[in-house]
C-alpha cells in the first residue's frame, strides 16, 4: 500500500487536531488560546503544568483532553504523606505463589492528573521525572514501560505556599508548557450556573483515538522548519542565558522542546511550516517557567515577571523576513 504524502498527513492531522480543540472547547468555554496551548504540548509529547487558584477548571480541561482522546485517564491528589510507590506501585509478596508481583499505581495510565502537585515532598514529585521524560518506570531493578501516548498534567496555586514543596528547576524543566486558565467571561459563567451541577464531560464523546493521536504527533515531525525561524528561535534562548535580568537561562532540553511545539503549534494552525508568530506565541508558556528572575523569591509575581522578561527579550530579537 503506498505511503500517504506529507501533505496528505498534515492536512488530516490538523484535521484532527482542530477537532480535539472545538470537543474540548465545548466543555472548557471561553478558553479556546488556552484549549489550543493544552492540544500542542499534547501533542508535542510535552507534559503540562496549570497554575491557578482552586475552582477555574484545570481538572475539568485535563478530563475533557482526556475524554476527547478516548485515552485511559488516573486523577493523584498528591498530598504530603503520599509515596513514590503509591504513584509507581510496587512489587507485592503473593503468599499463596510465594513470589512477587508488580502492582502497577495510578501512573499506569495515559492521561494522569497530579493535582497540586506542590503538596507532595520532592521525593515524590521526582518519582515523576523518569516516567516523564523516558515513558518508564524503574523498580527494583525492573524497568515497565508505559503506555503511549503518555500525557502529564500537573496542577498548582501559586497564590498558597503554606505546606507546600515548590517544585525545583529540574522538575520544572519536564513541563513543556505552563498555562494559567483564568477566570471564564462573565456570560460563560452564567451558563456555568445553569448546568446545575450536572457534570459536561461526562457527556464528551471521544473525536480521536490513541491511534489517532500518535499519527498526529508523528506528523508534527513533518512541519517544515526554515534555518531563518530555527535561528530566531535559538536566538531567544541565547537571549535568556546572557541577561542579567535572570540568573538561570532556558536548557538545551527547553530548546529541543520550544522547537517542537512551534511544530505542533503550525500544525494547530493548519500550516506545514513554522512562523515567527509560532515562536512568539510561545515563548512565555514554554520559556517563563525554565529561567529564573535575577534575585527573586518564589511567588506568583515571579511567574509574572519571568513572563514579563521572556516579552522584553522578545522585542530585542529581530524577527526574520
Amino acid at each position: 500500500m503506498a505511503q500517504p504524502s506529507v501533505a496528505h498527513i498534515s492536512e488530516n492531522a490538523t484535521l484532527l487536531s482542530r477537532r480535539l480543540v472545538q470537543n474540548v472547547g465545548s466543555v472548557v468555554r471561553g478558553k479556546e488560546e488556552v484549549i489550543k496551548l493544552a492540544v500542542v504540548s499534547l501533542l508535542a509529547r510535552g507534559h503540562l503544568l496549570l497554575e491557578d487558584v482552586p475552582g477555574v477548571g484545570k481538572t475539568t480541561l485535563a478530563r475533557a483532553l482526556a475524554a476527547s482522546v478516548g485515552v485511559s485517564f488516573r486523577r493523584l491528589q498528591c498530598t504530603s504523606d503520599l509515596m513514590p510507590t503509591d504513584v509507581l506501585g510496587g512489587n507485592i509478596f503473593n503468599q499463596s505463589k510465594s513470589t512477587f508481583e508488580f502492582r502497577a499505581g495510578p501512573i499506569f495510565t495515559q492521561v494522569l492528573l497530579a493535582d497540586e502537585v506542590n503538596r507532595t515532598t520532592p521525593k515524590t514529585q521526582s518519582a515523576l521525572l523518569e516516567a516523564m521524560d523516558e515513558r518508564q518506570v524503574s523498580i527494583d531493578g525492573e524497568t515497565h514501560d508505559l503506555e503511549e501516548p503518555f500525557f502529564v498534567v500537573a496542577t498548582q496555586n501559586p497564590q498558597e505556599f503554606y505546606g507546600t514543596y515548590p517544585l525545583p528547576e529540574s522538575q520544572l524543566d519536564r513541563f513543556l508548557v505552563r498555562l494559567s486558565i483564568g477566570y471564564p467571561p462573565p456570560a460563560v459563567e452564567r451558563e456555568v450556573l445553569n448546568r446545575r451541577g450536572a457534570d459536561p464531560v461526562k457527556k464528551l464523546d471521544a473525536v480521536m483515538s490513541a491511534g489517532e493521536l500518535r499519527h498526529v504527533q508523528q506528523a508534527v515531525d513533518s512541519v517544515r522548519v526554515d534555518d531563518a525561524i530555527l535561528e530566531y528561535l535559538h536566538r531567544i534562548v541565547l537571549a535568556t542565558r546572557n541577561t542579567p535580568l535572570l540568573s538561570v537561562g532556558v536548557s538545551t532540553r527547553g530548546a529541543l522542546g520550544f522547537e517542537r511545539a512551534t511544530r505542533a503549534r503550525a500544525l494547530v494552525e493548519g500550516r506545514s511550516y513554522v512562523l515567527p508568530d509560532d515562536v512568539k506565541a510561545l515563548a512565555a508558556p514554554v520559556l517563563a517557567h525554565r529561567v529564573k528572575v535575577s534575585g527573586a523569591m518564589a511567588g506568583a509575581a515571579v511567574r509574572d515577571d519571568a513572563e514579563r522578561v521572556i516579552r522584553e527579550l522578545l522585542t530585542m530579537v529581530a524577527v526574520p523576513l
